[in-house]
């Protein structure tokens, strides 16, 4: 995560740097096609950097907090049949320790919060039950990390676009102020900062707000598989207790 972060942040400072260099560039000739990149970077300089850079560092970090969740929410994605196919068989075969032993060697929650309940099965059924209920929040807790970092981006990036919006406003009306005069060129630049960022604010918010909802349909459908393969769990222990005794 350290490595996302830091690639993060030096990616948003080259942007920084590569839009004020494009900029300064000028406008293209006559008759010449500006490719998008192009046009991108120069939006960002006359958006202002001071308003642009917070916005885009929003989008950054944000994208970079999804993809650590959508790539450690498909690590967590288990086959739960074949889970219990294979606890089923060990059960049989070699009783708890061998049970123990799939568990162990199958990554994701399913398979850890299964570990939990085969670990207390001497204590009895109920005592399965409530580890399984402890351990599964524990395990719903860890799915659900960075999703309020992602939310703050999500708010943040439109209030920092509506904040240059309105500091957009107040340059143009101080510009109105000091020419004395309503003409459009005066209030162009004001104007144009105040369209810049709130577009930009609510396209990056947009774009979080998609892989938000996908992160956590994401974690529902897994939270779902290890309430229906706990029961399921349970069901399996139960009968090989049964036939042990």
């Amino acid at each position: 995560m350290k490595r996302i972060l830091k690639f993060s942040a030096a990616f948003t400072a080259f942007l920084t740097y590569a839009g004020y260099a494009m900029a300064q560039g000028g406008p293209a000739e006559a008759g010449q096609e500006v490719p998008l990149h192009q046009q991108l970077k120069i939006q960002f300089i006359d958006g202002g950097p001071p308003f642009m850079t917070p916005i885009i560092l929003c989008l950054v970090l944000g994208l970079a907090f999804c993809i650590e969740r959508i790539i450690y929410l498909n690590l967590a994605t288990t086959n739960i049949k074949k889970l219990l196919t294979s606890l089923e068989s060990a059960l049989e075969d070699g009783g708890i320790e061998a049970a123990k032993e799939v568990c162990r060697n199958t990554r994701g929650p399913v398979a850890s919060i299964f570990y939990q309940g085969l670990d207390r099965n001497e204590e009895g059924l109920d005592m399965v039950e409530k580890s399984i209920v402890s351990y599964g929040s524990v395990q719903m807790g860890q799915l659900e990390t960075n999703l309020p970092w992602i939310g703050l981006f999500i708010a943040l990036a439109p209030s920092l676009g509506f904040l240059g919006t309105v500091i957009g406003m107040v340059q143009a009306f101080d510009d109105i102020q000091k020419a004395g005069t309503m003409s459009p060129t005066v209030v162009a630049g004001g104007m144009k900062v105040a369209l810049i960022t709130t577009v930009t604010g609510l396209i990056v918010a947009i774009i979080l707000q998609v892989f938000y909802n996908y992160i956590v349909s994401k974690i529902d459908g897994i939270v779902n598989s290890m309430e229906d393969a706990s029961i399921s769990f349970v069901d399996i222990l139960m009968k090989h207790n049964t036939k042990s005794k």
